[in-house]
């Protein structure tokens, strides 16, 4: 059956990579699975049909032969188990890609997206000037551990894999900010998972919606 995903009718992002469907589109195309994907608007995001797939009101979700999924580290942890090269074979060597799934979103993430948030949507508060630089201390404090244990190596463990996807998706988040820049090693990092011909073909994928008609 065929690969259903939903992503932004206008992504805020304007097609630069950002917005959660690209992790999944970028999933599919190193496992070279084909997919259709099904646009929504910000209104038809939060109607029943949509809120069905994803109680949240958000995007991506995932389709296929009745099985539906929210949240983009359990999609793309589902396509790398089931039908991809996203996960090394030995058992230890999986669980520690899933282990770096893991860390991507819930200790990487969340400094970015705070410092994302003081940024663009509470720029204007009156609280900011004082809040922002501690929450850019808190995001550089990751970015050195994280550089520290990624040295000299191409991947977090090995090969490339779910781990690795996971985690670039993240650390493109930080790139507009500036900080990426400051990270000499992890800014390499991130250019070699772009530079993959998957997230070439996915980022590709996203732009096309958002280019001007």
């Amino acid at each position: 059956m065929t690969i259903t995903i939903t992503a932004f009718e206008r992504s805020p992002d304007g097609g630069k990579g950002l917005a959660r469907d690209t992790r999944v589109r970028w999933a599919l195309e190193e496992a070279g699975l084909p997919y259709d994907v099904r646009l929504v608007s910000f209104r038809a995001m939060k109607e029943p049909a949509h809120l069905a797939l994803h109680p949240f009101g958000q995007i991506p979700t995932y389709e296929e032969d009745g099985l539906v999924l929210f949240e983009t580290g359990a999609i793309v942890l589902y396509i790398a188990q089931h039908h991809g090269n996203l996960l090394p074979a030995g058992d230890h060597a999986r669980a520690r890609a899933i282990t770096w799934m893991f860390a991507a979103v819930n200790t990487v993430e969340p400094p970015i997206l705070e410092l994302v948030t003081a940024r663009i949507f509470e720029g204007d508060k009156p609280w900011t000037k004082e809040r922002l630089p501690l929450v850019e201390e808190r995001v550089r404090d990751r970015m050195k551990q994280l550089s520290a244990r990624l040295g000299d190596a191409d991947w977090l463990d090995g090969e490339f894999s779910a781990g690795d996807l996971m985690m670039v998706s993240v650390l493109l988040r930080l790139r507009p900010s500036g900080i990426l820049d400051e990270f000499p090693v992890l800014a390499a990092y991130v250019a070699r998972g772009e530079a993959r011909p998957a997230y070439q073909r996915a980022f590709q994928a996203q732009l096309a919606v958002n280019a001007p008609s």
